[in-house]
């Protein structure tokens, strides 16, 4: 049988007259899907229609006849509703995304707290003027969150992720109550270190949640909101720290404001879902369907615990893990990737930079440090954001390849800048330009990617403890740096000191291509089958050759 259809309105493109006329509907199906229409047409059909019918069309008339009666049927179809289609496949998990990222806020928030009340502090509590015991107050937060990286994996693998980020916000909350109501330095250092303990365990957390309840599609995009939060958490520090410069007291308020987002997280996980691959691993199979279902959709229920299991079951005779499996292949490899990506990003000056930036912009006249800092929080939050939209569509290795290009010429900008005699006029264009285009573009890719790559290359069996050791590395080297930048530019000077970092991000671009990354789509596949294949090698330039599984994909 042979169907036919009539445009109503007529459309000039096609028909070429003021009436309608019949178009051969198999000719319009031609190279189709089955059950979809395709329609060419050089004028626009906004309110137009198609209305088939099964019986050919009667004898051509004339114009000044009677037009036909063709009855409609239901495959009548409105073209303009049909192309207005929304991909809402993230939807679902986008508010237990949302609740986690809470914790990356406070990380930003509690990043940037002390960055303008810092003096203020010191002369309330008596070391005013002790550089040693300023820094103390800063970096023993990065000590605290070191402890908590690294203990936070035996939480997860025994009591999932639901609890364990509510059990971890409790000494947040805590350190923040501690520190706003310091009377002296021990109460402020206890609660900054019970603060970096909450830290460190949620750091490594929510990359891990993340990952394992985003829909495959969308890993890459809702593991970005790990970075968006971070940098939200830093503008509203430094904006709430704005009043600090004419209030002294003015810190205890912003300690205090710390423990509300801690309050709706606890509160929000009660509502969140738990990890179905946690729930597969303890045997609570009905409600890792029910969790699927909520969150990836009713078809994707026997497809993912099919996938689940596949992996698991391996794992079932031998439950417990241990630290000591770090040190066999594949994790071995693994946990050496999660280790070299956090070199990388610390040792390519990201911290040093955000030091100097108030400094850079009071150069040019923006004397307030608060105001500086939220413009570079400003521009940070711009490239996670920019982030947020390529993730998924171009790849985790040409965003980390990319960023630390940017970060590279950024690099070379500030150091010709501080190098090479230039006039005012000139130095200043440099130096922002410099400076904003290295924040951007480590956002765009040193900053989120690390913490997304992770999770997606380790096993089901030890991803939490790779992504604590990993993360452990991560404030290891953030310590090192912040101990000794200030010391090494008092040694040699700014300009030595940034073209170290520059020639670390120079050597990234093709680490990140050859030795850091697989040839292998991460992104566009479910992480249950992301158990990575890592054959011994005896070459370290090829010791990241993963996935040979899926070796006949193309690099992204």
């Amino acid at each position: 049988m042979r169907y036919f259809a009539v445009l109503h309105p007529p459309c000039p493109g096609i028909v070429g007259s003021s009436k309608p006329r019949f178009l051969l509907l198999h000719h319009l199906l031609r190279r189709r899907a089955k059950g979809s229409l395709g329609l060419r047409c050089r004028a626009p059909l906004k309110g137009a229609r198609v209305a088939a019918a099964s019986k050919p069309p009667p004898s051509p008339v004339s114009d000044s006849d009677q037009q036909p009666q063709i009855p409609d049927v239901d495959l009548s179809l409105d073209l303009q509703k049909e192309t207005e289609g929304l991909d809402l496949g993230w939807l679902p998990s986008f508010p237990h995304v949302l609740t986690a990222s809470m914790a990356n806020f406070l990380f930003g928030y509690h990043i940037g707290v002390m960055n303008g009340p810092i003096e203020a502090i010191a002369h309330e509590l008596g070391f005013e003027g002790n550089s040693f015991l300023e820094g103390l107050v800063v970096s023993i937060f990065i000590a605290g969150a070191f402890i908590g990286s690294l203990g936070v994996s035996s939480f997860v693998d025994n009591f999932g992720s639901r609890p364990t980020f509510q059990l971890d916000t409790i000494p947040l909350i805590l350190g923040a109550l501690l520190s706003a109501q310091a009377h002296n330095l021990d109460e402020m250092l206890w609660g900054r270190f019970l603060v970096g303990l909450g830290i460190g365990a949620n750091t490594v957390l929510v990359p891990l949640y993340i990952s394992e309840v985003s829909p495959t599609k969308y890993r890459g995009s809702l593991g970005s909101l790990c970075q968006i939060g971070t940098c939200l958490g830093i503008i509203a520090s430094l904006a709430l720290g704005i009043p600090s410069e004419s209030d002294p007291h003015w810190w205890r308020i912003m300690l205090y404001i710390a423990c509300i987002p801690g309050f709706i997280l606890i509160f929000g996980m009660q509502f969140a879902v738990e990890s179905p691959r946690w729930l597969y691993k303890v045997g609570r199979v009905n409600e890792t369907k029910r969790v699927i279902e909520t969150i990836w959709g009713e078809s994707e229920v026997e497809k993912s615990i099919e996938e689940i299991q596949t992996v698991i079951n391996d794992d079932v005779k031998n439950q417990k893990t241990s630290w000591l499996e770090l040190l066999v292949e594949p994790n071995k490899k693994v946990a050496f990737i999660g280790g070299s990506l956090f070199i990388l990003q610390q040792f390519a000056g990201i911290n040093g930079v955000l030091y100097f930036s108030s400094l850079t912009f009071q150069d040019v006249g923006i004397t307030s440090s608060s105001l500086a800092s939220l413009l570079v929080g400003l521009t940070n939050f711009a490239g996670a954001l920019f982030a947020l939209t390529l993730m998924d569509n171009q790849g985790r290795r040409r965003l980390l390849i990319g960023s630390y290009l940017g970060m590279a010429v950024s690099m070379f900008l500030i150091v010709y800048d501080i190098t090479v005699p230039l006039d005012e006029g000139s130095s200043h264009i440099l130096s922002i330009l410099g400076t904003l285009m290295y924040i951007f573009s480590f956002a765009l890719g040193a900053g989120p990617v690390t913490g997304i790559i992770i999770p997606e290359l380790s096993s089901n069996r030890s991803r939490s403890k790779i992504m604590g050791f990993s993360f452990s590395i991560h404030w290891i080297c953030n310590f090192l740096v912040g101990l000794y930048f200030l010391e090494l530019v008092e040694k040699f000077g700014v300009g030595p000191v940034y073209g170290a970092f520059d020639a670390v991000c120079v050597e990234a671009v093709p680490g990140s291509h050859d030795h850091i990354f697989p040839c292998e789509r991460t992104y566009s596949r479910n992480l249950a089958l992301l158990h990575p294949v890592l054959p011994a090698t005896d070459s370290t330039t090829n010791i990241v050759r993963v996935f040979s599984r899926f070796s006949n994909h193309k690099c992204d």
